[in-house]
């Protein structure tokens, strides 16, 4: 295996170590003259910015830092993040010693602090951000990422437990799962206040808002993933919340989807919507949120409503097109295939979704960093060198268990009782490219079962050892561990572990994990997770102007043959079908016993009915989980049920929007003052143009500093009587504003004089400008505001030239001024400059960044990640 020392970060990656995972020094007065510092060069509350620097002077509180860039920067202590670790190698010693700590000898201790430095050196394991931040740095710092609480108690009390138990565990830098199904539906009898229930999803919007709190008042943000099974009655609400703005706006959601409700989708059955019967005098002890249970125990449940199950998978999918939620989470298999099928069920998953916990679960996680172990010689992988590491990435992380400090001591009993553990990988797609193997290919997916098959029985094999050594976990029994649908499979393939666990124990009870690694992957400049790479080159804004960069891997390649296009085993994430990312998915899950944090990415013109197609696929493949993210904002084109090639270039707006507007205009005038005459309600109510069944229109494609914008503009007697506008993603905030305008613009062009409205509404909008702009000249479009006003210019002289098709206006270059805005290059494999269509805004440097990647939102520009 060749390495290359990684003995200096660069750029970004610097600045992500020494922001994130970096021994801090509290004390900013110890600062002197040659300390490498963060020093905040934007003091701005919303979109704080910092840069890597070296102090140069320093007189009293004022110093002078030297930036990375060469420019001189005045400033104050207060303002620097002063670290005692300022490479990697000091990074690296600490966590060696730290995880050795807890051996039982000197001589272990001596032994295996070698035996993981060596295994940090180069990054060749990546260490799981809060064990990077955490290990010997302080005593309240946990070395755990996410967890998952008990389902909550169904009363007030219960819920404000659940409520604090996330608050404490979120401001310490942990991601909590909750799954609501404990509590009881909407308008259900509360017997004690002599009241009803406001329901689960209501209350799931006070643990939303308090996540919130905490991601604004911290220098985390708060990760937060709500979950609700597929028998409880607030089903349907739960699935379509995100739709109504403001409810849940700080979660991930997920449904968890049982075999009979899958059964009974593909045979097109009934699916009945239950809860336990609250008048039950063992209710309030015992109800925790298990039907199963609850029912084995003869317990009474209430049917509340009997629903079509195709007509719900149906609203589950429908919502994941427009808004990549809710997520699915198959829990009845995931249960059939755990490890702790037999004494810790599975309830919920963390933030992003790549592990299934029982209650007071944790997160125990970190990555090989597969990018390291390519046999150049060979052009193989380097088979010998990744199985040590794996062995002893194992111990590593069954070392941090004992040497976490537990807030909780549910997390101890637990974490303690069945050690459960989560290695994974990064650098994947990078490995790949080496090899000359094409992500998602038919090949790929024989080499994927091959390696991910080789690391399982590696890690295996390496808890078998330590349980020899120090003992198995406390609730092992080895006739039932190896009933776990895993295990079958893993004994099947490798029935030397197998045998391992029948002689020797399992020091833990589950193993493998694949997880985003969107900070820790980029800090060490490799591809994250399991997912191919976003793009290859980008654009980057910076003091020396607006220039082209590229992933290294591919700059390399480029560097050697100039002139000629990257081969076709460089792959991105839009270059792959949705169903090769599933079928890659799959191929890895076989081996994985938890889940595995992926994202089915999909084109613009992606359907409802393709989407389908792909949750199923997930399911019969043998997924625990899927997540898709359609590219781009919703087109109200694609809704229709028509096959691509049958669309037509006029734009229909879809029923339910119209109707929703007219609705908003009946309440309007239902609830003008009692003192407003009745002449003027009528005149209102006689200006305001109501929507026919059918318009025509057209849709244009505009870009926009925020990204791709669709705006689709329907006519009502021969002018512009309403507009559709689409950017971003939907749920995001560019998206929620946009489609705000959209509906306000549409108001006020169906009531009163549509002549003058239209042109008085293109002279307030034309020129509004933000951040950012795109384009130059004639060309140039300001904002979001300037391309409607744009699109309506056009609009009107197309259809005074009597062309009635859809006029597509200029797709302009990018050029955005401050804040930075990275957006993948034009010329190279489908993915222009101009494509921002899939970024939303970044909450930590304020660019059009923020992506969907992992199964999480990453930022391009910063690093910044949701789920770290």
């Amino acid at each position: 295996m060749k390495t290359a020392q990684l003995k200096r970060l660069e750029g970004l990656s610097e600045k992500i170590f020494l922001d994130r995972y970096a021994m801090k020094d509290a004390d900013t007065n110890n600062t002197k003259v040659g300390d490498t510092v963060l020093v905040l060069t934007k003091d701005d509350p919303k979109f704080p910015a910092k840069e890597v620097g070296e102090i140069v002077r320093r007189e009293g509180k004022n110093v002078t830092v030297k930036l990375r860039s060469g420019e001189l920067f005045e400033s104050t202590i207060e303002k620097l993040t002063l670290n005692k670790e300022s490479t990697p190698e000091q990074l690296w010693d600490r966590l060696a010693k730290a995880m050795a700590s807890v051996e039982a000898t000197p001589e272990k201790q001596k032994e295996w602090t070698e035996k993981f430095r060596y295994l940090l050196e180069d990054w060749k394991l990546v260490p799981g951000g809060r064990i990077a931040a955490g290990a010997d740095a302080s005593d309240e710092l946990t070395l755990f990422n996410c967890y998952v609480v008990p389902s909550p108690h169904d009363s007030r009390g219960g819920i404000m437990a659940t409520l604090s138990e996330m608050t404490e565990i979120m401001s310490r830098g942990g991601g909590v799962g909750i799954n609501l199904s404990s509590l009881r539906p909407r308008r259900a009898v509360v017997k004690g206040v002599n009241g009803s229930s406001s329901g689960a999803v209501s209350w799931g919007g006070l643990f939303s808002y308090t996540t919130g709190l905490i991601e604004q008042g911290g220098s985390r943000r708060g990760a937060l993933m709500l979950m609700i099974n597929d028998w409880h009655p607030d089903l349907l609400d739960f699935i379509t919340v995100k739709q109504t703005m403001g409810q849940i706006t700080n979660a991930n959601l997920s449904v968890c989807v049982s075999n009979d409700f899958m059964k009974a989708v593909k045979e097109d059955l009934e699916w009945e919507l239950v809860f336990p019967d609250t008048k039950d005098e063992t209710y309030d002890a015992t109800w925790d949120g298990d039907l199963a249970k609850w029912k084995a125990a003869g317990k009474a449940v209430v049917p509340f409503r009997t629903v079509r199950a195709r007509e719900v998978w149906h609203t589950i999918i429908e919502s994941a097109w427009k808004s990549a939620e809710p997520g699915v989470v198959f829990m009845e298999y995931y249960n059939q295939m755990s490890n702790s099928w037999y004494f810790n069920p599975i309830i919920c998953t963390n933030p992003c979704g790549e592990q299934g916990l029982p209650a007071w679960g944790v997160c125990n996680l970190s990555a090989v960093n597969l990018s390291r172990f390519y046999d150049e010689e060979n052009h193989d992988v380097a088979w010998e060198e990744l199985g040590r590491a794996v062995r002893y990435s194992t111990r590593f992380l069954d070392n941090v268990i004992d040497k976490t400090p537990y807030h909780f001591e549910e997390n101890r009993i637990n974490q303690q009782g069945e050690r459960r553990i989560g290695l994974g990988t990064m650098g994947l797609a990078e490995l790949m490219i080496k090899l000359e193997v094409r992500y998602g290919s038919p090949e790929s997916l024989d080499f994927l079962d091959k390696l991910y098959g080789f690391m399982a029985k590696e890690a295996y094999l390496a808890s078998a050892e330590i349980a020899e050594e120090k003992g198995s976990f406390e609730h092992f029994i080895a006739d039932k561990f190896l009933q776990s649908g895993f295990m079958k499979n893993m004994v099947s393939v490798y029935p030397e572990v197998g045998a391992a666990v029948q002689k020797k124990g399992m020091r833990n009870v589950t193993v493998i994990t694949q997880a985003p690694t969107g900070s820790t992957g980029t800090m060490v400049g490799t591809s994250t997770g399991i997912e191919p790479y976003f793009a290859f080159e980008y654009f980057r804004q910076s003091r020396l102007g607006f220039d082209k960069q590229y992933v290294p891997i591919a700059k390399e390649w480029m560097d050697q043959h100039p002139g000629e296009e990257l081969p076709a085993h460089f792959v991105t994430s839009m270059d792959l079908s949705a169903e090769n990312h599933i079928r890659v998915q799959a191929a890895i899950q076989r081996w994985v016993d938890s889940s595995i944090s992926k994202t089915a990415n999909c084109p613009a013109d992606f359907t409802v009915e393709e989407t389908e197609r792909l949750y199923e696929l997930a399911f019969d493949l043998g997924c625990k989980g899927v997540t898709i993210y359609r590219d781009g904002s919703r087109d109200v084109q694609v809704l229709s049920t028509e096959k691509k090639e049958e669309k037509k270039t006029e734009a229909a707006a879809p029923a339910a929007s119209s109707e929703s507007d007219d609705a908003a205009i009946n309440s309007l005038t239902e609830s003008l003052p009692v003192n407003v005459d009745a002449s003027t309600k009528q005149v209102f109510d006689k200006e305001y143009k109501s929507r026919p069944q059918v318009l025509r229109g057209a849709t244009y494609k505009v870009n926009t500093p925020f990204g791709m914008a669709y705006i689709t503009i329907n006519d009502l007697n021969g002018t512009p009587g309403e507009i559709f506008l689409n950017v971003g993603k939907a749920g995001s905030d560019v998206f929620a504003m946009s489609e705000a305008l959209g509906r306000v613009c549409s108001l006020f062009l169906r009531y009163g004089d549509h002549g003058n409205k239209v042109n008085l509404l293109i002279k307030h909008l034309k020129g509004i400008g933000g951040s950012g702009a795109i384009g130059f000249g004639v060309n140039r479009v300001e904002s979001i505001a300037d391309a409607v006003a744009k699109a309506l210019e056009t609009h009107i002289e197309a259809t005074a030239a009597g062309d009635t098709q859809a006029t597509a206006l200029p797709e302009l270059s990018v050029k955005i001024t401050e804040p930075a805005a990275p957006a993948p290059a034009a010329g190279h494999q489908g993915h222009g400059a101009a494509d921002t269509g899939s970024k939303d805004i970044c909450p930590s440097c304020g660019s059009i960044s923020l992506i969907n990647s992992e199964g999480c939102k990453n930022c391009a520009n910063c690093g910044y990640s949701r789920c770290s």
